[in-house]
Parts: structure tokens; sequence; C-alpha cells
């Protein structure tokens, strides 16, 4: 993996938190309103699993989750970047948002990096 910084991973970490509660109240009011929750309960799972990968790989975390797990969860993650960069590239240069969506973009590139790597391990 790249050499990352302690601001790109506290900024990683923060933004992967982040885009899990944003998930978790999209699938809660999806739910209520009894919307098909497939792909956000999909995207919750690999945003949790990439965040667990990073926390295990900077800080030691244990995490449990197997090869097709991360498989898995990668390839929901290299799905989701592309709508993020998407919403990056509409957004007002030097606005809160472009810097919420250009820390969460580093955050799922470095995700998919360390599931990459752990699979080859």
């Amino acid at each position: 993996m790249e050499s990352v910084t302690n601001e790109e991973k506290s900024e990683s970490i923060k933004s992967l938190q982040s885009t899990i509660r944003k998930l978790e109240s999209a699938l809660s009011q999806m739910t209520q309103s009894g919307a098909n929750t497939t792909l956000v309960q999909k995207r919750l799972r690999a945003v949790s699993l990439g965040l667990a990968v990073l926390e295990s790989l900077w800080h030691q975390k244990p995490h449990s989750y197997t090869t097709n797990e991360l498989n898995e969860a990668r390839e929901a993650l290299v799905g989701l970047t592309p709508s993020v960069e998407n919403s990056y590239a509409k957004s007002k240069a030097g606005s809160p948002q472009k810097t919420l969506l250009a820390r969460r973009l580093k955050a799922l590139e470095l995700a998919v990096q360390a599931m990459d790597d752990l699979s080859v391990k």
C-alpha cells in the first residue's frame, strides 16, 4: 500500500464512518417507505468492511472477514466509486461538499487498495 499520512488515515476513517451513518439513515428511511433496500444494504456492508480493513491495517484491530467477503466488498466499493466521482465533478469548487467527496474518494481508494493487499497475502 502507498504511504499514507496520519492525517489521511484519520480523514479516511472519519469519511467511512460518515458514509456508514449516511447509508444507515438511507436504509432506515427506505425500509419505512417499503422501497427496495438491496443496493443500500450491499453498499453499507461493503463500506463497513472497508472501514474494518483499514482499522485492521492502521490500528491493528482484528477483522474476521473471509476472502470471499473481501472480494464482494471490494467489487461493491469499486462500483460505488463512479457515482462519487460524478458527484465530485458536479460539486462547486471550494465547497464543503467537494472536500467531503474528495475525502470519500480517497477513503474508498485506500480501502480497495487494502483489500487488494490482503487478497495477495
